[in-house]
């Protein structure tokens, strides 16, 4: 279906309430589910935070800080959270009841796709390992527990074939960088923008590897379903010479299903106005490209998203 097609398809979407841009105390107070301190969630959160009550000072945005995706998903679906950030493939597994969502369908929505994460799966220079086969009996953080990193990082491994399972861990990304420099794990997952900071870093003080996982989108598609894409890591990213190929799976900005339309409306239209002042990665990734914002797979658009579209494709 085309672009103008899906829009027209969408639920119809009620005015705004009433209520201008005027000054005055908050007129809705909304919280936002981002991610690890530091980390480019947490970061994009609070700047978007501040592109929604600089664009409407009637709205105010509180973030909080989480281990992200499917932390975030289940803030939304029981109503601790108004908006959220996550990966597509844990958002795509909430609106049917998946995964680590088994216990059943959350009511939760996309407002747009913001841009492309790179799945990173990290080892020293050094390294005996080479390929993902190569882990089978080795120590590998997944992520932190609740993130979708570690949902990517299980599924991996699961389509990987490994002789053996690997001796697992759940850190967060600086927690799995210490452990990884410390030689405490033999590699880690990381799924985010390239670059990646604490990535870079790490590569700075130490040669670093990255584990190619070409070939493996196909079969994540086949048992998982299509958020999956095959993608590289482009070649000095992390100082190594050649790209990388891995597995790319889209961030989206999330709301709960009850969000009024308005809101929703305004909130999607502060951060597509104030995008320049958002971070995103340096990437491919049509980071925060109103052509491929709608691009949330099976995951349904708000109402007051698609608002925000019609608005600008006329």
């Amino acid at each position: 279906m085309s672009r103008r097609g899906l829009l027209a398809a969408a639920v119809p979407v009620l005015g705004l309430a009433a209520a201008g841009c005027s000054g005055g105390s908050p007129r809705r107070r909304l919280t936002l589910a981002s991610g690890p301190a530091g980390g480019p969630y947490a970061i994009f959160g609070q700047r978007l935070a501040e592109a929604v009550h600089r664009r409407d000072d009637k709205l105010s945005v509180r973030v909080v800080l989480t281990s992200a995706s499917v932390e975030n998903l289940h803030m939304l679906g029981s109503g601790g959270a108004d908006l959220a950030m996550s990966l597509g493939d844990s958002a795509a597994d909430a609106v049917v009841g998946l995964g680590p969502f088994s216990g059943g369908r959350l009511p939760v929505t996309a407002l747009a796709r913001v841009y492309l994460n790179y799945t990173h799966l990290v080892v020293l220079g050094g390294s005996p390992i080479r390929k993902v086969a190569d882990l089978a009996g080795r120590r590998v953080s997944l992520g932190a527990a609740g993130s979708g990193t570690a949902v990517i990082g299980e599924r991996v491994l699961a389509v990987a074939g490994l002789a053996r399972p690997v001796r697992p861990v759940k850190l967060g990304l600086d927690e799995s960088v210490a452990a990884l420099e410390a030689k405490e794990i033999d590699a880690f997952f990381w799924s985010g923008g390239v670059p990646t900071a604490a990535i870079a870093a790490l590569a700075g003080r130490e040669p670093i590897r990255l584990i190619p996982l070409d070939g493996l989108a196909r079969p994540l598609r086949k048992a998982n379903g299509p958020t999956y894409v095959g993608v590289s890591v482009p070649a000095s990213t992390y100082r190594q010479l050649a790209e990388v190929p891995t597995v790319g799976v889209p961030s989206y900005l999330m709301a709960r299903a009850a969000l009024p339309n308005d809101v929703a409306y305004e909130v999607t239209r502060a951060m597509f106005q104030y995008r320049d002042r958002l971070p995103g990665p340096e990437s491919p990734g049509s980071y925060l490209d109103e052509r491929y914002a709608i691009g949330t797979g099976t995951v349904p658009l708000h109402p007051g998203a698609v608002r925000y579209y019609r608005s600008v494709y006329g």
